[in-house]
C-alpha cells in the first residue's frame, strides 16, 4: 500500500477549515440483550465468556424468533439522552437497517432512523486549558450491536490474507446507544484536542450514569470520527471520511490530525476526497481505505414490523431527569477543589483518562495525593510498557488497600511497588501478595538491632565518625542493613536505631 502524502498540520489549517462530526457507540451494561433474554457480554459478570455461549434464537436470526424490547435499555437510553441535554421523544420507533453484516444472523440491524428516542441536545466539553466548547448533538438512538469475526491465518489478524473466519454471536444483540453530533465548526487548530476531549466527556457521562463499563479497549465505547475540509471562505462542506471504531482517546486525537493532514495534501494537489470509511492503524498512526460510505437511502430503512413504538411515560422521564448526576465539567471542578490538586496535578489525571479511577480510589479510603501518585505514576508506567490501559490493571479498591498498607507501615514504597506488580500479575489482593511473597516490613527492633550490630562489626570506624558529628557516615550502615533485610526494613527506623547505638556505646 502506497504511503499517504501528508501536509504539515499548520500549513493545512492555513488553507482549509476542518469540520468535524462524531458517532460514539455506547454498549449498555444491562444484564440481558436489547431484543432477547440472552446474557449481555457487555455486563462485567459476563466478560470473557466462551464464544457463542451467550446467544438466543433472536440473536442468531433463526426463523420464527421475535424480538422484545429490553425495558432497562430504554431507561438507560433516556438517562443518557437527558444527560446530553436532549429532548426525549414522546414516541420513537425502531427500524430495520438493511446492510450485510456477516456477523449478524438476520442480515439486517434493528436500529432507529427518523424517530430516535433522543434528539436536539448539546454537551459542554472542557479542554486542557479550562476553555469550554459546546458540541451540538443531533440524536441519540437505540440499536443492537453486531457479532464479532475472528480471522484465522495470515500475519495481521485481519481479513486480508486470512484462511478463514470464525463468527462469535455473543456480542450480536448487545444494546447500543449511538450518539451522533451535528457538524462541529470552528475547531481549527484544536480539532484533534476537541475530538479527544469530546470522547472523554461522553465516557465520563456514561460512567457517572452507571450505564456502561465504557472500556474502549473492550469495545464498550467506540468512536467513528468524521473529518472534512473546505477551502477558506467556502460555504459548501467538503467530502467527509469516517474513521471507524477508534478505540482510545489518544487514537481519536491522532486519527483526526492524520486525516486533516492527508486530506489537505490531496486537495492542495488538485485531487478529490473519496467519501468512504477509513481504518485506523495504531501501530503506524495511519488510516487506510475501508468501503465507500453509504448514505441513509442506501440502507433502505423501514419501520420494524415486529416491535411497537417506544412511548415512555412523562413521569418516567422526569424520574430519570431527577436522578441525573452532576455534569462532567462541574464534577471536575468540584473534585479538583476537594482534592486540593494544582492545575498541573489535576490535568495529569484528566489527560490520563484516570479521573474515575482516582475518584474511586479516594472513595475507597486513599488520600487524594496517594491515589494520584499510583495511577499517574507506577500504574501508567506498567500500562504503557504492556500496551494496556491503566484502568484494566487493577481495581481502585486494591490500590486503596495497597496504600493503606504503606500508611500502616507494613510496606515501604519500594516494597509496595513489588506488591503492585504481584496484584497486576493476578496473584491476589495486596494483602495476599504480601503474605505469599513475605514482603512485609520487618518491624521487630530486635531483628533490626542484630542486623545493625553485624553491619557495625564489619565497619568499626563508623561509630567513631558518628560520635565526631559525621552523621552521614550512618548511611553505609543503613545500606548494609537494608540489603541484609532484603529491603524489608524502614530506613528511617534503621537510622534512628543506628544513632541510638552510637549514642549508647
Amino acid at each position: 500500500m502506497a504511503k499517504d502524502k501528508l501536509m504539515d498540520f499548520d500549513a493545512a489549517l492555513e488553507q482549509f477549515e476542518p469540520v468535524l462530526g462524531f458517532e460514539v457507540h455506547v454498549e449498555l451494561n444491562t444484564r440481558s440483550k436489547m431484543f432477547s433474554g440472552a446474557a449481555n457480554p457487555a455486563h462485567a459478570d459476563n466478560h470473557g465468556a466462551e464464544p457463542n455461549t451467550l446467544v438466543a434464537p433472536v440473536d442468531m436470526g433463526l426463523p420464527g424468533s421475535l424480538p422484545t424490547v429490553n425495558a432497562e435499555a430504554v431507561r438507560y437510553s433516556i438517562s443518557l439522552g437527558l444527560a446530553l441535554g436532549c429532548s426525549i421523544a414522546p414516541s420513537s420507533r425502531f427500524a430495520r437497517k438493511n446492510y450485510f453484516y456477516p456477523d449478524l444472523g438476520k442480515n439486517y440491524q434493528i436500529s432507529q432512523y427518523d424517530e430516535p428516542i433522543a434528539f436536539d441536545g448539546q454537551v459542554e466539553v472542557e479542554l486542557a486549558d479550562g476553555s469550554v466548547v459546546t458540541v451540538p448533538i443531533e440524536r441519540a438512538h437505540m440499536e443492537e450491536d453486531a457479532g464479532k469475526l475472528t480471522h484465522v491465518g495470515g500475519s495481521t489478524g485481519r481479513i486480508q490474507g486470512a484462511e478463514y473466519s470464525l463468527v462469535d454471536y455473543n456480542r450480536a444483540g448487545v444494546p447500543l446507544v449511538e450518539i451522533v453530533t451535528r457538524p462541529i465548526f470552528g475547531a481549527e487548530h484544536r480539532a484533534p484536542e476537541i475530538a479527544k476531549a469530546y470522547v472523554q466527556t461522553i465516557r465520563d457521562i456514561v460512567l457517572s450514569l452507571g450505564i456502561s463499563e465504557a472500556r474502549m479497549e473492550r469495545g464498550n465505547l467506540r468512536c467513528d470520527a468524521n473529518v472534512s475540509l473546505r477551502p477558506r471562505g467556502q460555504e459548501k462542506l467538503g467530502t467527509r471520511t469516517e474513521t471507524k471504531n477508534v478505540n482510545s482517546m489518544r487514537s481519536v486525537e491522532r486519527a483526526v490530525r492524520y486525516e486533516i493532514q492527508r486530506q489537505a495534501a490531496i486537495l492542495a494537489a488538485g485531487g478529490t476526497i473519496t467519501q468512504e470509511t477509513r481504518h485506523w492503524h495504531e501501530d503506524t498512526g495511519t488510516t487506510s481505505p475501508g468501503r465507500p460510505k453509504s448514505d441513509a437511502d442506501d440502507y433502505r430503512y423501514f419501520p420494524e414490523p415486529d416491535l411497537l413504538p417506544v412511548a415512555p411515560a412523562p413521569a418516567l422521564i422526569e424520574e430519570l431527569r431527577a436522578a441525573l448526576p452532576e455534569p462532567p465539567a462541574a464534577r471536575r471542578r468540584r473534585l479538583k477543589t476537594d482534592w486540593g490538586f494544582t492545575d498541573l496535578e489535576f490535568q495529569d489525571v484528566v489527560n490520563g483518562g484516570l479521573l474515575a479511577e482516582v475518584e474511586a480510589t479516594v472513595a475507597a479510603g486513599a488520600a487524594p495525593a496517594a491515589a494520584r501518585k499510583w495511577w499517574t505514576g507506577e500504574l501508567t508506567r506498567i500500562a504503557n510498557a504492556e500496551g494496556r490501559e491503566a484502568s484494566d490493571l487493577i481495581a481502585p479498591a486494591d490500590v486503596a488497600a495497597l496504600q493503606a498498607l504503606v500508611d500502616a507501615g507494613t510496606l515501604t514504597d519500594k516494597l509496595a511497588r513489588q506488591v503492585l506488580e504481584g496484584v497486576v500479575a493476578g496473584e491476589g489482593t495486596p494483602q495476599q501478595v504480601v503474605d505469599a511473597r513475605g514482603l512485609a516490613v520487618v518491624s521487630d527492633d530486635g531483628a533490626l538491632l542484630a542486623a545493625i550490630d553485624e553491619a557495625l562489626a564489619s565497619q568499626p570506624d563508623v561509630l567513631a565518625k558518628i560520635r565526631e558529628g559525621k552523621v552521614q557516615a550512618a548511611g553505609a550502615v543503613i545500606g548494609a542493613v537494608m540489603k541484609a533485610m532484603r529491603g524489608q526494613a524502614d530506613a528511617a527506623r534503621v537510622r534512628e536505631l543506628v544513632l541510638e547505638r552510637a549514642a549508647a556505646s
